[in-house]
């Protein structure tokens, strides 16, 4: 059967976008063989060309691995480019597993209050009006729109370049798509009623006032406060019986 792109999606992005959903669902497990080049294109009806490159498409994203004589093979998890955009919104596009919910609350409570600290010494100007900027674009929108959703991602962007640390910078895609990843998650099984903008404030006023620690408390309040967003089904849990990292104190509110 042909395969029909989706929206902007050319050929090779929907065969990468198709399989890739496989993938991270569980259909296509680790250790499975894809199909040749030959046979695949022919079954989808697309070009070998266009199969090639989604198949680059997800080397590149650490989803798949490919050798000569065995072919290319679905790689584990713990391979997986987890913070790759695209892989995340595949991730999300079901019901993700506690963990990865919980894994993604833990790295923003590592990285964010850190970072909020750090831009708090070092913002400049420019940097608070790309923040003022989002935050407004926040309120007008709301979460409920793609403006409103893009407008969260600019400022958390804004926020880790103030830090002026290219490393921490470096995090900024990832960071910014599980922003969005776990806030599309909760606007699909409920409205998030709770205005987020006055705890992005308190953020920003932080940040502007040069105050790292009120920077730093007033993100890590704003996560647990995203935490609490969620259903209390879906909400992040420790694995049973394990003891809570430093880095996950945030559950326990």
């Amino acid at each position: 059967m042909a395969l029909k792109a989706r929206g902007s999606l050319r050929v090779h992005g929907t065969i990468a976008r198709e399989i890739g959903l496989s993938i991270v669902s569980g259909r296509l497990r680790p250790g499975h063989v894809l199909d040749g080049e030959i046979e695949a294109s022919s079954q989808l009806k697309v070009s070998r060309t266009a199969y090639r490159e989604a198949i680059r498409i997800l080397s590149a994203k650490g989803l798949i691995r490919s050798r000569p004589r065995t072919g290319t093979r679905v790689n584990a998890i713990s391979d997986w480019h987890l913070l790759d955009p695209d892989v995340l919104t595949w991730v999300f596009t079901q019901v993700p597993k506690p963990e990865v919910i919980h894994g993604l609350f833990e790295l923003r409570t590592i990285v964010e209050p850190a970072a909020a600290a750090l831009a708090a010494t070092r913002r400049t100007r420019i940097h608070l009006a790309e923040m003022r900027r989002a935050l407004d674009a926040m309120a007008l929108h709301t979460l409920d729109k793609i403006e409103g959703r893009e407008a969260d991602k600019a400022f958390h962007a804004a926020l880790l370049a103030a830090t002026a640390n290219p490393f921490v910078i470096s995090l900024t895609n990832g960071v910014t798509a599980a922003v969005n990843a776990l806030t599309e998650f909760k606007q699909r099984l409920a409205k998030i009623e709770r205005d987020p903008v006055p705890d992005h404030l308190h953020v920003f006023d932080a940040i502007a006032a040069k105050d790292a620690e009120a920077a730093r408390e007033a993100m890590i309040k704003l996560i647990r406060l995203a935490v609490l967003d969620m259903n209390v089904k879906q909400r992040p849990r420790p694995p049973s019986g394990g003891k809570l990292s430093e880095a996950a104190y945030f559950i326990m509110v």
